[in-house]
């Protein structure tokens, strides 16, 4: 569908029109949009809990789902969702502190992979469907999958909602939180379901490989640029819009894959928070501190790692 035959018009609006002409584009940027903005909010607990490896392993348990789902002759999407969903339970009740769920998330993924083996094995066709989940098709989203991607979605929003208070206190500190009265076990069920579906959704868009580059990489930028959560959960999602509406133009005009662009583009991103921005913010420390107390200040405020 993306071929190198479209030409590019330094005229932008003009560049819009041509591209809305086509309804692959539209799906795409409709979707693209809400995946975006819900990678952005649940990526910013994922960073915050450090559970990045919960959801990269949620991805590859989707694509057990989706697999499976094929071999069915159902939408490889209903498949994500029920296997990411499961796996997510299982691991919030197997590991209840989310400091100590590496091995609970090892064993559950390990599990589900072999399951997925056996789906692919078991289909007699080409599972062409559950294949592009690996690295993302998201010009080949339908109309029923924007749907159900919204649907999805505005459940996401809505638990979000109904939980961030809670939620952001036992992220930030579990035992303060529990000592508080809250409820650690169901609270990480809220935690890893909403996860699941954001990784269901999030892999049409760059595959279950290349989940972090929305998932989590903007997120971590956004916490180093922002000592807020809400101002950084904003940047979060700015970041992964600007990246994939780039990533959705550019490929409209080269023929290369929008997973592609779109990690190089956060990448590129990251490396510059991480590096070129804390030593233009680190000048202006030494013009404000003394050679004393500078590096107390930097470790606090502007860490490494």
């Amino acid at each position: 569908m993306v071929t190198n035959s479209n030409i590019f018009n330094p005229n932008l609006v003009s560049d819009l029109q041509q591209m809305f002409q086509y309804q692959f584009m539209q799906h795409a940027f409709e979707a693209g949009t809400i995946v975006a903005i819900i990678a952005g909010i649940v990526g910013y607990f994922v960073v915050l809990r450090r559970s990045a490896f919960a959801s990269h392993a949620l991805s590859h348990i989707g694509f057990a789902g989706a697999a499976g789902a094929v071999l069915m002759g159902a939408n490889p999407i209903f498949g994500l969702l029920t296997f990411t969903c499961g796996g997510g339970v299982g691991m919030a009740v197997l590991g209840p502190r989310a400091v100590n769920r590496d091995v609970q998330i090892g064993t559950i993924l390990a599990f589900m992979l072999g399951l997925g083996v056996l789906f692919i094995s078991l289909y007699t066709g080409y599972a062409t469907e559950a294949y592009s989940i690996l690295f993302g098709e998201i010009l080949g989203i339908s109309g029923t999958d924007v749907i159900v991607t919204l649907v999805a979605s505005l459940v996401i929003l809505a638990a979000v909602g109904a939980s961030y208070r809670p939620l952001l206190f036992a992220s930030l500190d579990e035992d303060v939180a529990e000592a508080k009265g809250m409820s650690m076990p169901l609270l990480g069920v809220i935690f890893m379901l909403l996860v699941a579906v954001a990784v269901s959704i999030s892999v049409q868009v760059v595959g279950v490989l290349l989940i972090f580059s929305l998932m989590v990489t903007p997120a971590a930028m956004a916490r180093r640029l922002a000592k807020r959560p809400r101002n950084a959960i904003i940047i979060s999602v700015l970041i992964a819009l600007a990246a994939t509406w780039s990533s959705l133009f550019i490929a409209f005009y080269e023929p290369y894959p929008v997973s592609f662009f779109i990690t190089t583009m956060v990448f590129a991103a990251y490396l510059f928070v991480r590096y070129v921005y804390p030593s233009r913010i680190c000048l202006e420390c030494r013009e404000k501190f003394s050679s004393i107390s500078l590096g107390r200040h930097l470790e606090k405020k502007h860490p490494q790692g």
